[in-house]
């Protein structure tokens, strides 16, 4: 559906053939998959959701009631697309890659329009992205011009920026995760393996507590410390 019959013929390497035909449909996942995926995300008590790339897709994925909708940056320009997520009323994740301020004005209009949760969130569409090109600062340009949450989601290949986008106020943190970096696939290199998706993990929760409420105080410890330093004090 997402790409044309002159796309899908041209010749493409893969664990699936020699064509980009059999390289998408190797893998793309049958309702099956997702029915499993379902059942598994259930027994964990972990919400899950799709972002699909048609509407077509969008409208079958309501079969699993997800709590949330995510709009690729590839799809955020697609008008119809928009509208049709939108009118769901689910909070709504959008990335905003590729886009310009007057594309995501739109989006954002549409949102309005239908009255729907969103959050947007900052990336740079390469994979990996280099660190020059990642461009945090952005971050609180979106939430001052929308008044709305923002999020990051990364496509580097380390955890650091992900940090540094936390503690710039991001609202949520997204990034791709992977058996093995080494395996094949255009995202792979972009992509967390489950050791550094749990360092950042730890990182991320730690950073309210890092970061504290702002509020300068002296602590215990600091007046004990304060007592044997501050010699002069005594005399």
């Amino acid at each position: 559906i997402v790409y044309s019959e002159s796309v899908l013929n041209k010749p493409r390497e893969s664990p699936w053939g020699d064509t980009q035909r059999a390289q998408k449909e190797g893998l793309e996942l049958s309702i099956d998959e997702y029915d499993e995926l379902g059942k598994y995300c259930k027994h964990k008590k972990i919400d899950w959701f799709a972002s699909s790339w048609d509407e077509k897709s969008q409208i079958l994925m309501r079969k699993y009631n997800f709590p949330f909708n995510k709009i690729a940056s590839a799809m955020a320009i697609n008008k119809s697309f928009v509208e049709l997520v939108a009118s769901e009323g689910k909070p709504t994740f959008a990335s905003t890659g590729m886009t310009n301020i007057e594309e995501i004005d739109n989006l954002i209009s549409i949102f309005k329009r239908h009255e729907c949760p969103l959050m947007l969130m900052h990336t740079v569409s390469t994979y990996p992205s280099a660190l020059e090109d990642l461009n945090l600062n952005c971050i609180n340009t979106l939430k001052e011009r929308y008044k709305i949450p923002v999020g990051y989601s990364g496509h580097e290949a380390s955890v650091s920026p992900s940090v540094i986008a936390a503690s710039l106020g991001a609202a949520a943190i997204e990034r791709h995760i992977t058996l093995d970096r080494a395996m094949y696939g255009s995202d792979q290199s972009a992509s967390l393996q489950p050791d550094g998706f749990r360092q950042l993990n730890q990182i991320l929760r730690n950073i309210p507590f890092i970061l504290g409420d702002g509020k300068k105080r002296i602590l215990k410890e600091e007046e004990f410390i304060a007592s044997k330093l501050r010699y002069w004090l005594d005399k």
